[in-house]
């Protein structure tokens, strides 16, 4: 019964801010690296962060400065706070969560449903 939700998409105004959840259940969410991506209207999906289960994290370079990852591995829960939000932004934000032990994912990789962010004035 693994199973991811994302909640807290909607409309922002560019300039405006939203924050993204990732609601994991059926896993053992401490050993699972976390993550968000986004596909946009006609492109493929792309990356947009990570989180280790150490709380590393990584950006892509289009979000660097504007947006923040984080989780809360009591609540099961992976965030995704948005700044400075940009009409480029608009897309269906998906998390994802593997599991690695050693440095290494391992079994499957679990995807979301997607909440959809647009920006627009």
């Amino acid at each position: 019964q693994e199973q991811l939700v994302e909640s807290g998409g909607g409309l922002a105004q560019p300039g405006g801010s939203l924050r993204l959840s990732c609601a994991a259940s059926g896993i053992i969410f401490s050993t699972r690296s976390m993550g968000w991506y986004r596909q946009a209207p006609g492109k493929q999906r792309e990356f947009v962060a990570t989180i280790s289960t150490g709380g590393d994290t990584n950006y892509a370079d289009s979000v660097k400065g504007r947006f923040t990852i984080s989780r809360d591995n009591a609540k099961n829960t992976m965030y995704l706070q948005m700044d400075s939000l940009k009409p480029e932004d608009t897309a269906v934000y998906y998390c994802t969560a593997v599991r690695v032990q050693g440095g290494i994912s391992i079994g499957s990789r679990y995807w979301g449903q997607g909440t959809q962010v647009t920006v627009s004035s």
